[in-house]
């Protein structure tokens, strides 16, 4: 009966003292293990988080720099119902829109024929053209020359359409003084086009 107690007493023991600790550190490691998973990859995401805040930011400060440089020296388009003040450089390559409007090329100047120009609409980009889907028909348009006087010349928006991007009649010369506003739909996939005609002066 003695080495029976004996034999019973050596497993409570193992039961107790050996088994059961056993047992709570590994479930104390492996928490231990996930808890440092966890914090690594939240300390992760939000370092890339703030690498890309600051990396969009600085883009962002970037191009305004820019804008208000050229704003000085360029044409200026002036929306003031949709909150646009833009410079309109020559050419519509992707540098330049990616600052500012473009002239498209052989069309039309300013104040005369028909002037036409392309910006971005998008936030990666540039967000020369993000609020002109609000534009309405009899909104003002102006366009400020970069000559010695500053000449200012006013249209009135008389219709808008949304165009294929292979819809290049819209360049065509009307025989008319217009301007004509071109930048794509929210999608991407078309084209929306903002005809002015210039007032009488």
């Amino acid at each position: 009966m003695a080495e029976r107690s004996v034999l019973f007493q050596r497993r409570d023991n193992l039961t107790v003292s050996g088994a059961v600790p056993h047992w709570k550190n590994a479930i104390y490691r492996l928490c231990m293990k996930s808890k440092k998973k966890v914090l690594f990859f939240g300390i992760l995401f939000i370092t890339v988080g703030i690498f890309i805040l600051c990396f969009f930011g600085y883009k962002h400060i970037s191009r305004e720099i820019q804008k208000q440089q050229l704003l000085k020296t360029s044409i200026v388009l002036d929306i003031p119902s949709v909150d646009i003040y833009v410079p309109v450089v020559e050419g519509i390559d992707g540098d330049n829109l990616h600052i500012a409007a473009g002239h498209f090329e052989n069309t039309g100047a300013v104040g005369s024929g028909n002037f036409c120009i392309a910006g971005h609409n998008s936030t990666i980009y540039a967000e020369i053209f993000n609020t002109l889907s609000e534009v309405e028909v009899e909104d003002k348009i102006y366009l400020i020359n970069n000559d010695a006087n500053h000449t200012t010349y006013t249209y009135t928006v008389s219709k808008i359409d949304i165009v294929e991007p292979e819809d290049t009649w819209i360049l065509q010369d009307y025989g008319d003084d217009r301007i004509t506003i071109v930048t794509c739909t929210d999608d991407g996939e078309r084209r929306m086009v903002v005809t002015g005609m210039k007032a009488e002066e």
